[in-house]
């Protein structure tokens, strides 16, 4: 179960590029990997909410019995409780989740923000948000509902491979979350990605300088951003 976690001072640097997911997109395309999810299918619960942290994932699947029969026996198969408790402080809970059901509510919420969670990603239904919004828990997910999971889904993988919205995730990548929308940075590629993104993130910066020093747009124009 244990996975590795991005060191602090890497994260530290991620956080330092302020809205990172473009730049972070813009170097996944140069490396040649598919690992960006916008924002409009990824919607985050808190508007301005900026996430970086470990993927620690987990993946549901619908069960295919009557939710009403699951109920009366009590049959819960979620397993988001046993996420919660191998997190460490700074993790992201990845879940691969069930449409039209809720994959994570209120008191998972406020589990994980005990537990120090940076907060979580949902392909999939949640439920409970001005819970996780009243405890600053961001959630970045496809679907709302009301209705419960504990008796329409079931676990069946935790710190395993994922797919969110048609890209890999593995537990130990980065994930990095905004308004923009979400990005997945393999593990291996976190150190290649980082010295790209900080790259465009100055050269942006310098091209906003030269918009405040009046430049003209050709001198605007002429300014590029080498890998």
């Amino acid at each position: 179960m244990a996975i590795p976690r991005v060191n602090e001072d890497v994260l530290a640097r991620y956080r330092a590029l302020g809205d990172a997911t473009c730049a972070v997109s813009d170097a996944l395309d140069e490396i040649g990997i598919r690992g960006t999810v916008a924002g409009s299918k990824l919607v985050p619960t808190i508007v301005g909410a900026q996430m970086i942290g470990t993927a620690l994932t987990l993946r549901n699947i619908l069960r295919q019995e009557d939710p009403v029969v699951a109920a009366d026996r009590k049959d819960n198969r979620m397993a988001e409780i046993e996420c919660h408790n191998l997190a460490e402080p700074g993790d992201v809970l990845v879940i691969q989740g069930a449409s039209g059901v809720s994959n994570m509510g209120g008191v998972g919420t406020k589990i994980g923000k005990r537990q120090g969670e940076a907060g979580a990603i949902v392909d999939g239904g949640i439920r409970d948000v001005g819970q996780s919004r009243s405890l600053c828990y961001p959630i970045w997910s496809t679907e709302r509902t009301p209705a419960t999971g504990k008796w329409r889904l079931e676990a069946i993988e935790i710190n395993g491979p994922v797919v969110i919205c048609g890209v890999r995730v593995e537990p130990g990548d980065l994930v990095v979350a905004d308004d923009t929308g979400v990005c997945f940075v393999p593990r291996d590629k976190i150190m290649e990605v980082l010295l790209f993104a900080e790259k465009k993130t100055k050269a942006e910066q310098d091209k906003c300088d030269q918009v405040d020093r009046g430049d003209s747009v050709p001198e605007l124009a002429g300014a590029k951003i080498s890998r």
